[in-house]
């Protein structure tokens, strides 16, 4: 059996810490080793496949040529040093007369940083770290701080920040949205005296992917920031939404009534379920919490509506406030009946973009420390940017089209319909 013991002379604590360094070498070498191993796998296999293009002298186009000068890279193992292969492509671009240049999959010309190191930069920003602390905390993890000086912090904001402003510029009448969530997000975040209030539209495309539509700075969630939002959707070729999910105090909805009118809505569940508990006394907290998701969790419209009224039978006439605002909009909290089962779990709620912000709890967390408000919003499109990648599609992706042409939804099932020879249509 294999034993670490400490070497003589030293305590049992500075023989872990001993060991914890070793550790850390093993895995930042093996990751050198195992990297390296990569780049050559990849240049060879690249030779390889260009190896009958010759020249008039019958000489190859593609061949080695050395190694780039050494240099190290940021990676979740720590940082590794790296001497990339270098390849002499002598072919020739017809189209643009340009030399064809080798550009490795693994690692991209010029890259300093893993992309998982890039995205935890935005999130500690969010937290409150300033950018002359990155180098320094990070280094404690990664055995350097090597390319994250307080100037590049800087210059990567500045670069966040243009493709922020691009982001939300960009067109989109090539992309149909079907379902949106919104939400306004209070930044609170590295801004004392300047709060920022994002507000946040994800979209669900007719392939049933989930996409971040926009991010923008607006004001306490008022209905002409949430317009302004709109309008411009609505300039850049957005189609009109079949439905929208957000919570019933957002001034999203006079906005999109404005810009949508034909827009359904549906209220976010988890919002109105603290609302409500919010006008409750703790004793009775429990049992309104259960009686609430025998509402949202019934199996048709028709159940959940007596669900609804034994809600206001149970809790109408001590606490009225409270059953109010479950009954007062039921129609809205029950929207989503009339779409597939299979996409009522991700319509009663804007968990989407809730929980890709409870990492930063923006509506509690206070940081102390300079910052402004377009580098605030830059760094929360980059958390939505990183976090986008790991979305998954909804349920039954291919009803997500169906719903965009009209099909008709009957206690979540698709059901046939009339045509307008009198005869029946069935929607596939």
């Amino acid at each position: 059996m294999l034993k670490v013991v400490p070497e003589a002379g030293k305590s049992s604590d500075q023989a872990a810490s001993a060991c914890g360094q070793l550790l850390d070498v093993l895995v930042r070498e093996g990751a050198r080793q195992m990297l390296a191993t990569a780049l050559q796998v990849e240049v060879a296999a690249y030779i390889e496949a260009h190896a009958e293009l010759l020249d008039l002298d019958g000489r190859r186009l593609v061949v080695r040529n050395g190694s780039h000068a050494p240099r190290e890279v940021m990676t979740a193992a720590g940082a590794v040093p790296v001497r990339a292969p270098r390849v002499n492509d002598k072919r020739v671009d017809e189209q643009t007369g340009e030399r064809i240049r080798f550009s490795s999959a693994i690692l991209p010309a010029w890259a300093r940083k893993s992309p998982q190191v890039a995205e935890v930069l935005p999130l500690l920003y969010l937290h409150g770290l300033s950018s002359s602390d990155f180098g320094p905390a990070l280094e404690q993890f990664l055995g350097s701080g090597a390319g994250l000086s307080a100037s590049t912090i800087t210059r990567l904001t500045t670069q966040w920040q243009d493709e922020q402003r691009a982001f939300n510029q960009r067109s989109l009448k090539d992309t149909d949205y079907v379902y949106v969530w919104v939400d306004g997000i209070h930044l609170k975040v590295r801004l004392e005296q300047d709060k920022v209030c994002l507000l946040v539209i994800l979209g669900v495309r007719a392939d049933g992917t989930k996409e971040l539509v926009a991010l923008a700075d607006g004001f306490r969630e008022s209905s002409e920031s949430w317009a302004d939002l709109l309008r411009s959707c609505k300039r850049r070729g957005m189609q009109a939404p079949v439905l929208a999910v957000g919570d019933g105090a957002l001034g999203f909805w006079k906005a999109v009534r404005d810009v949508f009118p034909e827009t359904k809505e549906q209220r976010c569940w988890w919002h109105r379920m603290g609302n409500v508990l919010a006008a409750l006394p703790k004793s009775a907290q429990p049992g309104a919490k259960a009686a609430m998701a025998e509402i949202y969790n019934a199996q048709d419209r028709k159940y959940a509506q007596v669900a609804a009224e034994a809600f206001a039978i149970d809790y109408g006439a001590k606490w009225p406030k409270a059953a109010a605002k479950i009954t007062d909009e039921l129609d809205t909290l029950l929207a989503f009946y009339d779409y597939p089962a299979e996409h009522w779990i991700h319509l009663r709620t804007t968990n989407p973009i809730e929980s890709t912000f409870a990492t930063v709890r923006l509506r509690q967390r206070v940081t102390k420390g300079p910052g402004s408000r377009a580098a605030g919003v830059a760094m929360a499109y980059k958390l939505m940017e990183s976090a986008q990648a790991r979305w998954r599609a909804v349920n039954a992706p291919q009803l997500v089209a169906l719903v965009r042409a009209g099909a008709t939804f009957v206690n979540g099932k698709l059901v046939e319909r009339p045509d307008e020879s009198g005869g029946d249509q069935q929607v596939a």
